[in-house]
C-alpha cells in the first residue's frame, strides 16, 4: 500500500513548472510570432496600441533556450527572489529571540475559546489592505507569523497562510481603490480616477465574505479532524517542534517585548511607505533587513548568532527563490518566442462578432490566460486594456466593465497560478507544496469564477458606466 501511495504522489513543484516550460517552448514552434506596436500614453506609461497587431518572424525556442531560460528567469525575478531570502533570514533571527513564540502564546491565551474570531477579523483587515493600497508582496512575512499561530490554535498551516495571503489577494482582485490595477487600468481607459467605486465596493464585500466563509468552514473541519488537512504530516512535525511553548513562554522578557515592538513598527513603516512614498520590494526588503539586525541587537544576540540564524532562515527559502526564477522562465520563453501578443490577438479578435454578454465572459477567460504569463497587475493592464477597451467599444461593453473584467482576470487566479511570485513566496514561508495548495484552492477558484460571471452580467446588461 505504501508503494502504491508513493507511486501516485503529486510531482514536485520544480517538475511541474519545468514541464510547463517545455510546453511553452514547444508552443513557440507552432504559434506564429506576432507583436503589437507600443507607445507611451498621456501618463507616460508604455502600452500596446490597439489594432496594430502584425506578424513578425517566429523565434522558436530550442533546447539551448530552454536550459538557459531558468537563469534568465532568475535574473528577471532577482528582486522578488532576494526579497524572499531576506524575509526568510530576518524571520529566523526574530524567531531565535523567542519573541514571536511568546507573542503567539499571549494571543492564544487571550483568544482561548474564541480562536475562530481570529479568522474573520484579520482576514477583513488584510482584504482591506489588498483593496485599498494593493497589498501583495507585503503578505509574505505575515505568513511566517500566522502559520505557527494557526497550528497552535488547532488549525493547519493552510489556514495560517490563508489569513494574510488569501485575504489580501481577494481584496486585490475585487478592489475598489487598488492603484496598481483599478487606478492604472482606468487611467489607460481614460476613465475618471476610481469611478464606479460603489459597485466595486459591493463586489469587494461579496468576495471577501466568500473567502472568509470558505476558510472558516475549512478551519472548523480541520480542527475537528486534523487528518482532513492536505498538510497533516507536515503539521504534525511542526506541532511537535512547537510543544515547548507553554504558559510560561507567554511571559515575555523585556528584550522580546522590544523585538515585537520593532517588528510592529516595521510593519507600520512599510504600510506608510507604500501609501505615501510608493515603496516597492527594494524598500520593503531594506526595512526587514534592518529589522532583523536591530532585533538581534535588542535581544542581545551576538553578531555570530545573528549571522548564523539569518543564514539558516535564508537557506530554508532557497528552493522558493529558485521556483520564482523557474516560473519567470516561462514568461521569458513566451516573450523571446514572440507568442504572447499572438495569443492575445488570436483570442481577442474573434470576440468582436459575439453578443455583448458572451464577449464579456470570453474576455474574462482571455484575461485569466494572459495572467498566467503576465502576473503583474500594471504589466497586464498595459498589455490588455488598450485592446480590450477597444473591443468592448465594438461589442457594447462599457470601459468601466472592461476594467472590472480585467481586475477579475488579473487577480483571483494569482491564488493558484505557479507563475505568481507572491504565491510561491507565501508557500515557501508556510512550507506548503504548490501541488497540495493547488488541489485545496481549486474549489474556491471555481466559486470565485462563478462570482465573477455573476458580477459581470448586470454590469454589461445595465451598461455600467460613465462610458
Amino acid at each position: 500500500m505504501q508503494k502504491k501511495a508513493e507511486s501516485i504522489r503529486m510531482p514536485h513543484t520544480f517538475a511541474i513548472i519545468f514541464a510547463i516550460i517545455l510546453l511553452v517552448a514547444a508552443a513557440t514552434w507552432f504559434v506564429p510570432g506576432g507583436e503589437y506596436d507600443r507607445a507611451k500614453n498621456k501618463a507616460g506609461k508604455t502600452v500596446v496600441v490597439a489594432n496594430t497587431y502584425h506578424q513578425v518572424e517566429s523565434k522558436p525556442q530550442g533546447v539551448k533556450e530552454v536550459f538557459m531560460s531558468p537563469l534568465k528567469g532568475m535574473e528577471k525575478a532577482a528582486n522578488i527572489s532576494g526579497f524572499i531570502l531576506i524575509v526568510g533570514g530576518t524571520f529566523a533571527v526574530i524567531q531565535k529571540t523567542g519573541a514571536i513564540d511568546a507573542g503567539i502564546m499571549r494571543m492564544i491565551r487571550k483568544l482561548k475559546g474564541k480562536e475562530i474570531l481570529l479568522i474573520p477579523i484579520t482576514m477583513t483587515l488584510f482584504s482591506i489592505g489588498g483593496a485599498v493600497f494593493g497589498m501583495s508582496e507585503e503578505t509574505i512575512p505575515f505568513v511566517g507569523i500566522f502559520v505557527p499561530m494557526a497550528l497552535l490554535m488547532g488549525y493547519d498551516r493552510i489556514t495560517g497562510m490563508c489569513i494574510p495571503f488569501l485575504a489580501a489577494t481577494t481584496g486585490f482582485s475585487g478592489a475598489m481603490l487598488n492603484p496598481f490595477t483599478v487606478g492604472i487600468a482606468q487611467s489607460i481607459s481614460e476613465l475618471p480616477a476610481f469611478s464606479g467605486i460603489e459597485y466595486r465596493t459591493g463586489v469587494w464585500l461579496v468576495s471577501t465574505v466568500i473567502a472568509i466563509a470558505f476558510v472558516m468552514w475549512y478551519a472548523k473541519r480541520v480542527k475537528a479532524n486534523p487528518e482532513l488537512s492536505p498538510t497533516y504530516e507536515e503539521d504534525k512535525i511542526t506541532r511537535e517542534k512547537l510543544q515547548h511553548l507553554n504558559e510560561s513562554d507567554a511571559v515575555m522578557t523585556t528584550g522580546q517585548q522590544g523585538v515585537l515592538a520593532l517588528l510592529t513598527a516595521s510593519m507600520v513603516l512599510i504600510v506608510f511607505g507604500v501609501l505615501q512614498w510608493e515603496w516597492y520590494i527594494d524598500e520593503i526588503a531594506a526595512v526587514f533587513l534592518g529589522c532583523g539586525i536591530l532585533s538581534g541587537v535588542v535581544a542581545k544576540m551576538s553578531v555570530n548568532d545573528v549571522a548564523e540564524a539569518f543564514t539558516i532562515g535564508a537557506k530554508d527559502m532557497v528552493g522558493t527563490a529558485i521556483i520564482c526564477g523557474l516560473a519567470r522562465a516561462i514568461v521569458v520563453l513566451a516573450t523571446d518566442g514572440k507568442i504572447i501578443d499572438t495569443i492575445l490577438y488570436s483570442m481577442a479578435a474573434p470576440l468582436a462578432g459575439l453578443p455583448a454578454l458572451v464577449s464579456g465572459y470570453a474576455m474574462l477567460v482571455v484575461q485569466i490566460i494572459i495572467n498566467f504569463f503576465v502576473s503583474s497587475g500594471t504589466g497586464q493592464a498595459a498589455l490588455t486594456i488598450p485592446i480590450m477597451s477597444s473591443l468592448g467599444d465594438l461589442v457594447g461593453i462599457t470601459r468601466q466593465t472592461t476594467v472590472l473584467i480585467y481586475q477579475f482576470g488579473n487577480g483571483f487566479t494569482d491564488m493558484i497560478f505557479p507563475t505568481s511570485s507572491v504565491l510561491i513566496g507565501c508557500l515557501g514561508m508556510a512550507g506548503i507544496p504548490w501541488s497540495k495548495w493547488a488541489k485545496w484552492v481549486l474549489p474556491l477558484q471555481v466559486v470565485f469564477f462563478i462570482m465573477c460571471i455573476l458580477a459581470i452580467t448586470p454590469a454589461i446588461i445595465m451598461n455600467w458606466g460613465p462610458f
